[in-house]
């Protein structure tokens, strides 16, 4: 028998392991149509849990949520160059508006469209065109809103949550009278990410500003969340833009100020899609399968009862049933606590091994000899799957609530542990080669060094296939020399491979 549910393990291959984690979790899975994933209701589940903690931060900091048309004109892209540009190959374009039978009996597209409508990659062209209408004066200001949506990008290398042709996302679209505010705009939904990975996906996440090269088509800065995986690899977890002038320059997104002058507003986009499922996959999952913090848990605790005959069974469900009220009675991450219980008619094994590897944060098993004695027995995914511990069933109830906490605060701890363990401060080329040199352990991992914004430095990097994730924002800000064009730099960069 293998010693672990997943095969390969992460270190035998990290990517074929990530597919059959997906796969064992019935998280997704590949669809008919090239490049595109079916979410299943477990992973469908998990997303809804991330959009419910998400939604509630936006309300919180003013915005609202609105939709806006799935097509978008092509005109509308080409207004804007640099954004056409950095989309143009991803883009899936309509250009017949319907279908007819052919001679030979197959559907033929006709009805030329007198324009492409392009299937929405993102959104700051269309909203635009909209904010265009409906601000006039300074008094309509700010625009504050959300949209929960599909986006479509052709990619040719598809992997599930990580890299698909269409997935779900939000995005963020706001409107200013001033850059500042602005700017305070972009930086305060940066925050609103970080706090989220941090605290609910329990994601130890480096924030900054991306170098020129790495920016949003058409930004005037781009600010990343950078969330480090288990194979050392950088993922880009979540997106804030400073927009400034340049799409309301190309949408005519103008106000009248107080004096009456007429002014271009400032705006700005935010975005975080369900990638973070292969983010949180890949940051704490194990060779057993998916494990789950429990603020994002669908379910955080499973009653598992066990019986063999009928008068056990029914005294057993009755006590997984009053366990299973006390519980949901009990609060966890100010909700109540997701509890249920699996009555199926499985093997236990079966059962236990189904919950472990959807990453359900407790098992808890009662069974005729826990009702004699007053106990229950608690699994934590946490720990190894045959680790069990013995609890009072009547003190279950209330110790539930700091078992999730600890739980929670464990897996945070853990993931910045690996993180620490798998960074380094250099201070030169020599260094960089070193530390990602293939066959030296996996050649990943992040590394803080000083390097100028300039094509110099991505010449050196590429051959490494190693990129500038962020700045740091927090953390020292100490001035140094770039390692490749000595020029002073103010503060380090973090550098990694990324998915």
């Amino acid at each position: 028998m293998p010693d672990h549910a997943i095969s390969p393990t992460r270190v035998q291959d990290y990517p074929e392991w990530y597919q059959q984690v997906v796969r064992a979790a019935d998280l997704a899975e590949q669809s008919p149509v090239r490049g595109c994933m079916v979410i299943k209701p477990h992973g469908y589940a998990l997303w809804e849990r991330m959009q419910g903690i998400l939604d509630r931060m936006f309300k919180a900091t003013g915005h609202q949520n609105a939709y806006f048309p799935l097509f978008i004109p092509l005109s509308y892209l080409e207004k804007e160059a640099r954004h056409v540009e950095g989309f143009a190959k991803e883009c899936a374009v309509v250009t017949h508006h319907r279908l007819e039978l052919g001679p030979d009996g197959k559907l033929v597209p006709t009805g030329k469209l007198e324009e492409p409508l392009v299937v929405r990659p993102t959104s700051e062209t269309i909203i635009g065109a909209m904010y265009a209408k409906w601000i006039q004066s300074w008094r309509d200001l700010p625009v504050l809103i959300n949209q929960w949506a599909n986006v479509v990008r052709w990619e040719m290398r598809p992997r599930v949550f990580l890299r698909t042709a269409e997935f779900l996302w939000q995005e963020g679209h706001t409107a200013h009278a001033t850059s500042e505010e602005a700017v305070e705009e972009t930086l305060r939904m940066l925050d609103v990410y970080a706090t989220f990975a941090e605290r609910d996906l329990a994601m130890p996440v480096i924030k900054g500003p991306k170098t020129a090269g790495e920016r949003f088509p058409g930004a005037v800065d781009t600010y990343s969340i950078e969330a480090m995986m288990q194979d050392g690899k950088a993922l880009q977890a979540g997106t804030s833009h400073f927009l400034g002038q340049n799409f309301a320059k190309a949408q005519e997104i103008k106000f009248a100020g107080p004096s009456g002058q007429e002014e271009y507003c400032w705006t700005t986009s935010w975005g975080v899609s369900t990638r973070l499922i292969g983010a949180v996959i890949m940051t704490h999952s194990d060779d057993d399968g998916l494990v789950l913090p429990p603020r994002i848990a669908p379910t955080q605790i499973v009653i598992l009862p066990i019986h063999r005959t009928d008068e056990e069974r029914t005294a057993v469900l009755d006590a997984c049933r009053a366990l299973e009220r006390e519980l949901t009675a009990a609060s966890f991450a100010h909700e109540p606590v997701r509890v249920k219980i699996d009555a199926r008619d499985l093997r236990g094994g079966d059962k236990v091994w189904q919950h472990v590897k959807q990453g359900v944060p407790v098992r808890v098993e009662i069974g005729p000899r826990d009702l004699a004695a007053g106990t229950v027995s608690v699994t934590r995914r946490d720990r190894p799957p045959k680790e069990r511990t013995s609890v009072p069933l009547a003190e279950f109830s209330t110790m539930a609530p700091r078992l999730l906490e600890e739980i929670q605060n464990g897996l945070f701890d853990k993931a910045r542990a690996f993180r620490d363990a798998k960074s380094a401060r250099l201070s030169s080329q020599a260094d960089v080669l070193d530390f990602f040199a293939e066959g030296k352990g996996q050649g990943s991992g992040f590394a803080h060094v000083h390097v100028a914004d300039d094509p110099a430095v991505t010449a050196v990097l590429d051959p490494l296939k190693v990129t500038v994730r962020c700045i740091p924002m927090d953390g020292p800000h100490e001035p140094g020399t770039c390692i490749v064009t000595g020029r002073p730099v103010p503060r380090p960069s973090v550098l990694a491979r990324a998915y």
